[in-house]
């Protein structure tokens, strides 16, 4: 498996938080997240040193319209190190020695992830939620001339409908970004 040496794989959120549907409201659901799991360890190995990942975070303390959006989702709005915000045990496992961005924004392009990154120009993203934290984070990426491929089976959506959804839209920004799959990326 060959990847191109001056992309980096961007794994989003792979986190308790969206994969233990039996607790969080926020996870993928039905399990779906661990649908993901297969084409997201062949990826991050793929990569080898060239994987960064990110976490969501809530914001401490919330603040404008952040404030609103908790009322609707208070047992979230937690410190960053309570462990609903761990990366899911796998992902814990191959992100030893690689950078984790923690933000507590949905998109998680800007200046941490680019410095992380090493100033890389092509990006590959897997994760959660498609129609969420992927989806502004490829957005703002691509905004910033950052060539971006989706690994749409290494992602997973709010619902099946909704992992479309994001997918469709995001393929209107080509050859900005490119929806493609973990075997097309790993040749």
């Amino acid at each position: 498996m060959t990847v191109p040496s001056d992309e980096w794989l961007v794994v989003i959120d792979r986190q308790k938080v969206f994969a233990e549907s039996d607790w969080s409201d926020w996870a993928c659901p039905d399990g779906s997240f661990h649908t993901t799991d297969a084409a997201f360890e062949a990826l991050a190995k793929a990569y080898g040193d060239r994987v960064v990942y990110t976490r969501y975070v809530a914001p401490t303390p919330a603040k404008d319209a952040w404030v609103d959006y908790f009322k609707d989702w208070p047992q979230f709005l937690v410190p960053p190190d309570d462990p609903m915000y761990d990366l899911t045990e796998d992902t814990a496992a191959l992100a030893g020695g690689h950078p984790i961005v923690s933000l507590a924004t949905f998109g998680k392009w800007g200046s941490e992830l680019a410095q992380a990154i090493g100033g890389a120009k092509k990006i590959a993203v897997c994760g959660v939620a498609t129609d969420c934290c992927v989806i502004t984070t490829a957005l703002a990426a691509a905004d910033a001339g950052i060539a971006v491929r989706v690994a749409a089976d290494a992602c997973q959506g709010s619902s099946p409908e909704n992992h479309q959804r994001a997918l469709d839209t995001m393929a209107l920004f080509a050859p900005l970004i490119t929806i493609t799959d973990s075997a097309e990326i790993l040749g």
